[in-house]
């Protein structure tokens, strides 16, 4: 498919997602919502994907919601916002259930829903001159995109409520020490460095990944006995897998495993 606010380029089991609107800060408004469920469906329907490193072209990664055309709307935004959201949230939802893991290489400024979103990348690479800004509380709004809970998992629950509630700006450095990003490199080694992260997880065990990555997203919430279920169930559906297999073997004979996603 083709989009106009982002598009996928694939290269091998590597698939980056790109959003493609630096001129006007790569917002989220209702075509980059009705397109992210579309890359989603696309993207996790597909067994060859591996891994996804979401990046964005320009010098802010994103400044959130198109305030610009919020103006020019606002009898209808309540309609509207429930129209957006319906897209956005469905497309979120089925990223974070695919068995790829997600790397995003943010730079610039990092703004709103768009923070949230990135909060559920399963590694955030930044540049020192990375700034995640809550906005939601000043203009009025609460969160959506996922922030409230992305946020929590990320910062935990009370840091989380204090970025959102104080409308707090934060550097790549306070953003590492709060969960909210993973590492931070240098600007000019940011891409290379976002990409070798992805392209090891792409050459990894998929199948194993999304486990993990359900696992983790059922922990908080699970009780204790259900989610050792859980565990086990899962364990036992990787053990089957050619990957574990190959895991395995490649120990036992003391060599690298090569593993297929499979």
């Amino acid at each position: 498919m083709t989009y106009t606010s982002m598009r996928i380029d694939r290269e091998g089991g590597l698939a980056r997602l790109i959003f493609i609107q630096p001129a006007r800060g790569n917002p989220i408004d209702g075509t980059f919502c009705a397109e992210f469920c579309d890359v989603a469906n696309e993207l996790s329907s597909d067994p060859s994907v591996r891994a996804v490193l979401i990046t964005a072209e320009g010098k802010a990664f994103s400044y959130g919601g198109d305030i610009s055309m919020f103006v020019t709307q606002l009898d209808t935004l309540p309609l509207q916002i429930r129209r957006w959201t319906a897209d956005l949230h469905v497309g979120i939802a089925r990223m974070q259930r695919m068995d790829a893991p997600i790397v995003a290489a943010v730079q610039g400024i990092c703004a709103g829903g768009m923070a949230g979103m990135i909060a559920g990348a399963d590694i955030i690479v930044t540049e020192p001159g990375t700034r995640f800004v809550a906005a939601y509380a000043g203009i009025g709004y609460c969160c959506d995109a996922s922030s409230s809970i992305m946020l929590s998992r990320r910062m935990g629950l009370s840091r989380a409520r204090k970025y959102l509630l104080l409308n707090e700006t934060l550097d790549a450095q306070t953003a590492l020490a709060a969960g909210l990003a993973d590492e931070i490199v240098p600007a000019d080694e940011l891409a290379v460095r976002a990409e070798a992260i992805a392209r090891q997880l792409a050459e990894g065990p998929t199948q194993a990944y999304g486990e993990i990555r359900r696992l983790l997203a059922s922990a908080a919430t699970t009780p204790l006995d259900a989610q050792l279920e859980l565990e086990a169930q899962a364990l036992a559906r990787a053990a089957g897998t050619a990957d574990a297999r190959e895991g395995l073997t490649a120990f036992a004979a003391k060599r690298k495993a090569v593993f297929t996603g499979k």
